[in-house]
């Protein structure tokens, strides 16, 4: 049996990944491939009650501590969830992963771009994604399309810089790896963008 693919999607809150998560599952079902479907942080019982915590807006948290349980959830996530179903050779579909990390702890937070690459190396070993999907959009724009829609966590109550420094972290990542993520317009008519994820999938 071959091994799935790897397929994360990336950006900042309001940059639309949560509409397309809802249809690229049966985008490549209907095209005869198995989708396990999952987020970080979460993905597994653990994952789930650090993403509770990281997220409360009671919680005030160090960035080294924020990136120590990023990680300590991705281990967990890859070796329950991940890594099984890409060996079963099913599809892995997950919102958000180690770019995010970068971008947010590092280039939101400040954390040292190499302290994050040492935790990705010891964690992940040499496992990156087969495709990433960035959805770009500016600070303003992902700001307001959240705050339409619900109560602001931890993460998106932070001000237009945070997240200014949030997306260069994200330009950065993809300019590192450019034949791995695709740089989406998020702002783009919703048809545009999901006829760029279709073309993007088949060719993967």
């Amino acid at each position: 049996m071959s091994r799935g693919n790897f397929i994360t999607l990336e950006g900042m809150d309001g940059a639309g990944k949560s509409t397309h998560l809802a249809w690229i599952p049966a985008f490549l079902q209907a095209r005869g491939v198995t989708v396990t479907l999952t987020r970080e942080p979460g993905g597994t019982a653990l994952g789930e009650n650090l993403r509770a915590l990281m997220l409360d807006r009671s919680q005030r948290l160090h960035a080294d501590t924020e990136a120590l349980l990023m990680f300590a959830a991705r281990r967990e996530h890859l070796d329950k969830v991940i890594e099984p179903a890409l060996r079963r050779g099913e599809w892995v579909v997950c919102d958000r992963f180690s770019d995010a990390t970068f971008a947010y702890q590092s280039g939101g937070s400040g954390l040292a771009w190499e302290r994050i690459a040492t935790l990705e190396t010891w964690v992940q070993g040499d496992l990156q994604p087969d495709l990433t999907l960035y959805f770009d959009v500016p600070s303003a724009v992902g700001k307001s399309r959240t705050q339409s829609v619900r109560a602001p966590d931890r993460f998106e109550q932070e001000d237009h810089a945070f997240f200014d420094r949030v997306r260069l972290g994200y330009l950065r990542r993809a300019r590192e790896h450019p034949t791995r993520i695709a740089v989406i317009d998020g702002t783009m008519a919703l048809e545009n963008v999901k006829q760029e994820i279709q073309n993007k999938l088949l060719n993967i």
